[in-house]
C-alpha cells in the first residue's frame, strides 16, 4: 500500500486503541455515575417535598386565621344578641350566629385535611432525608475505593492520545477530516479490510458489510497511493497483513498455470511446423478440439488499446485461477468491434471493460460476446488409412525415398 494508506492503517489503529482505553475508563466510573445519579435524584426528590410541605403549612396557617376570624365574628353577634329590643332582631342575630358557625365548620374540616396532608409530607421528607444521607455516604465510599483504578485509566488514556495526535498529523486534511466523519459515525470502525470470501475465484468482498467489490481493488490498494471507500457503507478499505498477493491474486499458481501453458502451446506450434501443410490439415481433423483454429487477433491501439488489454490480463489471471479455460470474446465498444480478447467469461470480461472505461472517464456502451466456433468437418471413414498414408509419406520423405514409392508402398497396404 502506499504512503497514505500506510498512515491511514496506523491512524486506524492508534484510534482503536484510544477509544478501547476511554471505553474502559468510562466503564470503571459507571458505578461512580450512576451513585451520583442516585444521590443527584433523591436530592431533588427532598427538594420537592420540602416545597410542597412549605405549601401545606402556608394553607394551615392560613385557615387557622379564618377560623380565628370566625370565633370572633360569631362572639360579637351574641353580644349583639344579648342587646336585642325585640324579638325580632334576636332571631335576626341567632341566624347569623348559626351560619357563621356553618362557614367555620367547613373551614375546620379543610384545616384537619391540611394538617393530615402536613404530617405524611413530613414524615416523606425525613424518609427521603435519610435516604439522600445514605447515598452519599456511599457515593463517597465508591470514590475512595475506584480512585486508584480511575486515576491509573486516566493516565492511560492520556498517554495514547499523543500517538493518536501524531498519527492524525501524517495524512493531508481531506483525508483526516474523512477518517474522523466515519470514526464518529460508526463508533471508531472507520476502515474496514479487504477479504476473499472465496479462494478459488479472485472476488474481494468489505469485511464490515459483505459488500461485493471490484475485481481491481486489491491491485488499486497494492499499487498505488489512492484512498478507496467502500461504495455501499463508506469505510475506508485497506489489505490485512494476511492477504498477501500470493493470497490474494493466486500468483504462485497463475505463474505455474501460465508457464504450463506456454510450454504446451510451443510444443504444439513446433510439431505443426515440422509436419508441412498436407500433416497440418490431417492433424487438424484428427486433433479436433485440441488443436485451436489459427485466428488473426484484431487490438485497438493507443490508450484504448491499453486498456482493453489491462482489462483482458484481469480476466484471463480470474480464469487460471478459477481452473476454467479463457474464452475468446468480441469487444464492441457503441456498437463497433473494437477487437478480439480473452477473458474468464463474456460477462466477467465486460465488467472488466466497464471499469476500466470509468476510470478514465469515458463514457461508452459496452457489449462482449463469445466468437463464434466454425462447424468441423466430420472426419472420413478411413481417417485412419489416411493418418497412416501420411504419417509413412513424411518419414518417407524424410528418408529421401520418392514420393511415388511411398505412395505404392501405402496403396499396397491397402489392398492387403
Amino acid at each position: 500500500m502506499g504512503p497514505t494508506n500506510v498512515a491511514l492503517v496506523k491512524l486506524f489503529n492508534a484510534d482503536r486503541l484510544l477509544r478501547d482505553a476511554q471505553a474502559r475508563l468510562d466503564e470503571a466510573g459507571k458505578n461512580v455515575r450512576l451513585q451520583e445519579r442516585r444521590a443527584n435524584d433523591l436530592d431533588a426528590k427532598v427538594k420537592e417535598a420540602q416545597t410542597r410541605l412549605r405549601q401545606q403549612q402556608s394553607r394551615a396557617a392560613q385557615l387557622d386565621l379564618d377560623m380565628r376570624a370566625r370565633d370572633a365574628q360569631i362572639e360579637r353577634f351574641r353580644t349583639q344578641q344579648q342587646t336585642a329590643k325585640n324579638n325580632k332582631e334576636y332571631q335576626a342575630f341567632l341566624m347569623e350566629i348559626n351560619t357563621a358557625k356553618v362557614d367555620r365548620g367547613k373551614v375546620e374540616d379543610e384545616a384537619v385535611k391540611v394538617m393530615d396532608a402536613v404530617e405524611k409530607i413530613q414524615a416523606e421528607v425525613n424518609t427521603l432525608s435519610a435516604q439522600l444521607e445514605a447515598e452519599r455516604t456511599k457515593l463517597t465510599q465508591v470514590k475512595s475505593q475506584l480512585g486508584d483504578t480511575l486515576a491509573k485509566l486516566q493516565a492511560e488514556v492520556d498517554a495514547m492520545k499523543p500517538d493518536r495526535d501524531a498519527a492524525a498529523s501524517a495524512l493531508p486534511p481531506k483525508v483526516r477530516d474523512a477518517f474522523d466523519r466515519m470514526a464518529d459515525r460508526y463508533d471508531g470502525e472507520a476502515m474496514a479490510k479487504l477479504t476473499r470470501p472465496d479462494r478459488r475465484r479472485e472476488e474481494y468482498s468489505c469485511d464490515a458489510c459483505n459488500m461485493e467489490l471490484a475485481i481491481d481493488v486489491y491491485n488499486k490498494l497494492h499499487s498505488r497511493d489512492e484512498v478507496v471507500f467502500c461504495p455501499s457503507c463508506r469505510r475506508i478499505l485497506y489489505i490485512p497483513e494476511d492477504l498477501t498477493p500470493e493470497n490474494a491474486i493466486g500468483a504462485q499458481r497463475a505463474t505455474r498455470a501460465g508457464a504450463a501453458g506456454a510450454t504446451k502451446t510451443k510444443a504444439k506450434k513446433t510439431k505443426a511446423s515440422a509436419a508441412g501443410a498436407g500433416a497440418a490439415a490431417a492433424g487438424g481433423a484428427d486433433d479436433g478440439d485440441d488443436a485451436p483454429a489459427v485466428t488473426i487477433e484484431k487490438r485497438a491501439k493507443g490508450q484504448l488499446g491499453q486498456l482493453l488489454a489491462s482489462a483482458q490480463g484481469e480476466s484471463v489471471q480470474a480464469a487460471v485461477v478459477s481452473g476454467s479455460n479463457p474464452v475468446e470474446c468480441e469487444v464492441y465498444l457503441d456498437n463497433e468491434l473494437a477487437g478480439y480478447y480473452k477473458g474468464r467469461d463474456p460477462g466477467h470480461l465486460e465488467r472488466n471493460v466497464k471499469y476500466r472505461l470509468e476510470q478514465v472517464g469515458r463514457k461508452a456502451e459496452v457489449r462482449v460476446v463469445p466468437v463464434a466456433k466454425p462447424e468441423e468437418p466430420a472426419p472420413a471413414e478411413d481417417s485412419g488409412g489416411m493418418e497412416t498414408s501420411s504419417e509413412s509419406n513424411s518419414d518417407n520423405a524424410s528418408a529421401g525415398e520418392p514420393a511415388s514409392a511411398s505412395a505404392s508402398a501405402g496403396d499396397a497396404t491397402d489392398s492387403r
